[in-house]
């Protein structure tokens, strides 16, 4: 007989507060995509590659592969596909955000094999990791997103304590290189530098980063594409 939720919180503690940190980091992402206004859709960001419009698709899109790999379905490339943002992208992506956290609560427990293609054609990848991965994608996409707007990125000091031996544990390899990477290859941190700072440049990103046309400073007076 499968074990309920609460069950598998009990025999799984550490597992219970990945996926309470995980839920924490993709609704961090929420509050910040809310604030995003047609405008600024066209946006660069640090994703050197992506406007901001095509970063929130992927954001999108991985919601719906990651939640796919939790049903057993990873394997599926329709659930990986990233789409063109429709005429309710904030909607869509935060009903994309709730959906894979309803997944990763309905797995049984940390060792639940998840279909990654995107990682490996041929391996699945134990829950407790395939959760780690998605989490720190999105502290570094919150951030991401924040920093294109020229928002505060405030994550908890617990949430940033989880996700930065992730963050070292990501290979810096040639495959940061590759196009369409969401990673590029690490940076040097300054010696005091603080957790978030290290796990941006861990992964790739200046901590110094602004859009061509930010001035210092948060902004405001902005008019949200939904309330």
């Amino acid at each position: 007989m499968p074990m309920n939720s609460r069950d598998a919180s009990a025999a799984h503690p550490d597992f219970a507060r990945l996926r309470r940190l995980h839920a924490q980091a993709v609704r961090d992402s929420v509050t910040l995509i809310r604030r995003v206004t047609p405008g600024d859709l066209s946006r660069p960001t640090p994703c050197s590659a992506w406007a901001l419009a095509d970063l929130l698709a992927h954001m999108t899109a991985q919601h719906h592969g990651f939640g796919a790999a939790a049903r057993g379905a990873g394997r599926e490339p329709a659930h990986w596909s990233v789409r063109p943002l429709g005429a309710d992208p904030v909607g869509q992506y935060t009903a994309a955000a709730e959906h894979v956290i309803a997944a990763f609560a309905a797995v049984e427990g940390p060792d639940r094999p998840f279909a990654l293609p995107e990682f490996s054609a041929t391996r699945t990848f134990p829950a407790a990791r395939a959760i780690g991965f998605h989490l720190i994608d999105y502290v570094v996409h919150s951030w991401d997103v924040a920093r294109t707007l020229g928002l505060a990125y405030t994550p908890s000091a617990e949430l940033l304590r989880a996700a930065l031996p992730v963050a070292r544990a990501v290979p810096d390899d040639d495959s940061r290189l590759a196009p369409g990477s969401a990673f590029r290859p690490g940076l040097t941190a300054d010696e005091e530098a603080g957790t978030l700072e290290q796990i941006l440049t861990a992964l790739g990103r200046s901590p110094h980063w602004r859009g061509p046309e930010q001035g210092p400073g948060v902004s405001t007076g902005r008019t949200p594409l939904s309330s």
